[in-house]
């Protein structure tokens, strides 16, 4: 289990991540998700262990993190951008790693060069950037850590690498009660694949949930009216995040479940009425409207 308490890291008078605080239970794979510069990078390097926290501090497994070889060796984080040397290959890499992290699996190591078409002896930097991140996750499965952090990793992936990526973490997280945490952007990725999604904002969290109740608790409706009811405040008692109006036809989101708001719309007699379920990327949309971070308000 990893325990954020209190955590707040500061970069001179930017702070990238604010007094953030949350449990991550073992055997869970989780999205972080929110703006651009909102802290998800930062958040992964010190749950790594790269950055020192300035408040707050980070337990893994009761232990706490920064300085810990130990529990540092439970962790592998996988950068937006890997490092590499300029003479590093796959095969001399897994050299030094061999005798850094003490969960080397050398069945791991073979089996994922198979799995991943990729010269083992060829200069990663050379490769194209996708080739390059699927070196890093070869090297990063083969660690078997018990905490595997992943910012934007499926940038420059092409789709077949993509799905074989997310096979295989999820065979991970089931064999060996790994814990996943992935930064991206890619909503739709993470929506098939994450149990829970935490959204980030200028280095404060706006939310987290597991990503079934999520989708329960918003819905996008549509209410159209041949006559418009006569009160002003028509759609009193009811959660809304967002509201656009053409016309006499109302597109709305709310937050709740259709036994809440259903019974509300109904007795104002629409002509029709629609609710459905929202994406990952409509319920990021949403929240960060609430949040100030509105597309319309930008433009």
């Amino acid at each position: 289990m990893i325990e954020v308490r209190n955590l707040t890291k500061k970069f001179g008078k930017l702070i990238a991540v604010n007094n953030f605080s949350l449990n991550i239970e073992k055997g869970k794979v989780i999205g972080l998700v929110g703006s651009n510069g909102s802290g998800k990078s930062t958040l992964l390097r010190l749950l790594s262990g790269v950055y020192e926290p300035d408040f707050g501090d980070i337990f893994v497994d009761g232990v706490r993190l920064f300085d810990n070889d130990i529990a540092k060796g439970e962790c592998y984080f996988v950068p937006d951008f890997p490092y590499f040397y300029n003479n590093s290959t796959i095969d001399n890499t897994a050299f030094l790693y061999r005798r850094l992290y003490p969960n080397w699996s050398e069945e791991s190591f073979n089996r994922f060069c198979r799995i991943f078409p990729i010269d083992r002896k060829a200069k990663i930097i050379n490769m194209s950037k996708g080739m390059q991140r699927q070196a890093a996750l070869i090297l990063a499965l083969s660690t078997n850590p018990h905490y595997l952090l992943l910012d934007e990793i499926f940038d420059g992936l092409d789709p077949v690498v993509r799905h074989l990526l997310k096979r295989i973490l999820v065979e991970y997280v089931s064999e060996r009660n790994t814990t996943v945490i992935i930064a991206s952007h890619n909503l739709r990725e993470l929506e098939d694949l994450c149990d829970r999604i935490c959204l980030m904002h200028q280095g404060n969290m706006l939310m987290e949930h597991d990503i079934d109740s999520l989708r329960k608790q918003l819905r996008k409706v549509q209410v159209a009216f041949n006559e418009l009811p006569l009160s002003q405040d028509v759609f009193a008692g009811i959660n809304i995040v967002n509201l656009w109006r053409n016309g006499n036809i109302f597109n709305i989101t709310i937050r709740g479940t259709e036994e809440e708001f259903m019974p509300i719309l109904n007795a104002l007699n629409p002509a029709y009425i629609s609710a459905m379920p929202l994406t990952l990327e409509e319920v990021f949309i949403s929240e960060m409207g609430g949040a100030g971070y509105d597309v319309n308000n930008i433009l």
